[in-house]
């Protein structure tokens, strides 16, 4: 994973409080509805075979979800949920490269990074209580979108999408869909970077490579993205702070490199009093896919290069009005 990630500053109607005694915890005090900011989906630009991989798998996980009524449980639950059944897919780099110049939202079940190995798991267990189904590929392209496009719109530019983690977290605790608590955290410090990253490696992306003139652009971006204000817990801080982390949480790995905050990202999964970390790995020796890893702690000791970690919170989405359509046919 390539992109960075932030803590920001929390709006008074997000912020959070830590509990004492007994193991700390973190509770996100109650969002305005008004808030929360759901977007329609975008028109279709490019062929389904083209932005959706893995239909078969999408529907046996549906056909699993309605069968264990998964829908009953707290998003963070409902979210390991689905991330362990995800688990053993190949690791992919670049699967959302799929065009020259029209961007879409995309899903691939049968291979997936670091960030959509998350953005799959947490946008399908939104779905499931976003709306009823039946669930086509279509609601999951939807979820996709609000995570993972400013303002949660794709309208067919590659600058609509957010190639960097920090402005995800931004725009979607702008929007009332999540909360990042990294600075609440015990521990927490203040990070400062000036990213660079894409325009001096435009050549690895595929749409960077067929529009360069998006390159100043992208420069522009960055340079937005390197101002916020970015907080993380040190790996040295985060064994004393795994009390206060929950399921589902998107947990990003800092990185010591001058020019970005983040090298990874993940999700937690709480076993016992421990906290795991569940992500899309690229090591061999792990098996270059999709797994329930160490604890969070362990695993940032396996490499000097690992700073700390940023936690993110999502939420669920208000239910879609198609709900109470059900209803009144009932």
């Amino acid at each position: 994973m390539r992109s960075p990630v932030l803590a920001l500053v929390l709006p008074a109607a997000l912020l959070v409080s830590c509990g004492g005694g007994g193991g700390g915890s973190i509770e996100s005090r109650p969002v305005s509805g008004s808030l929360h900011s759901v977007t329609p989906p975008s028109k279709p630009r490019l062929p389904m075979s083209t932005v959706f991989r893995g239909e078969s798998k999408f529907q046996a996980l549906v056909a699993r979800a309605e069968r264990e009524n998964w829908r009953r449980l707290p998003l963070g639950q409902r979210t390991v949920k689905v991330a362990r059944a995800m688990t053993g897919v190949p690791y992919v780099n670049y699967t959302l490269e799929v065009d020259d110049h029209i961007e879409s939202p995309v899903v691939n079940l049968r291979g997936m990074d670091c960030w959509t190995y998350y953005e799959n798991a947490l946008g399908f267990a939104r779905m499931l209580k976003y709306k009823p189904g039946p669930y086509r590929p279509e609601d999951l392209l939807h979820m996709i979108e609000l995570e993972r496009y400013r303002a949660g719109r794709c309208n067919g530019n590659y600058l609509s999408r957010m190639h960097h983690l920090e402005e995800v977290f931004y725009d979607n605790q702008k929007r009332g869909l999540a909360t990042n608590v990294t600075s609440r955290l015990p521990g927490a410090v203040r990070l400062r970077r000036e990213i660079k990253e894409m325009p001096e490696q435009w050549k690895s992306y595929r749409y960077l490579r067929n529009n360069r003139e998006l390159i100043p652009q992208i420069d522009k971006i960055e340079q937005r993205v390197s101002r916020l204000p970015v907080h993380h817990v040190p790996k040295s801080r985060v064994r004393a702070i795994e009390g206060y982390l929950q399921d589902g949480d998107i947990c990003a790995i800092t990185t010591n490199w001058k020019y970005g905050y983040t090298s990874h990202v993940g999700l937690i999964v709480r076993k016992g009093n421990r906290a795991l970390f569940a992500h899309a790995t690229s090591d061999r020796d792990k098996g270059r896919r999709t797994i329930i890893d160490r604890p969070i702690t362990d695993y940032l000791k396996g490499s000097s290069k690992h700073a700390g970690i940023v936690i993110c919170r999502p939420r669920d989405l208000p239910p879609s009005p198609m709900w109470k359509s059900q209803m009144a046919e009932n």
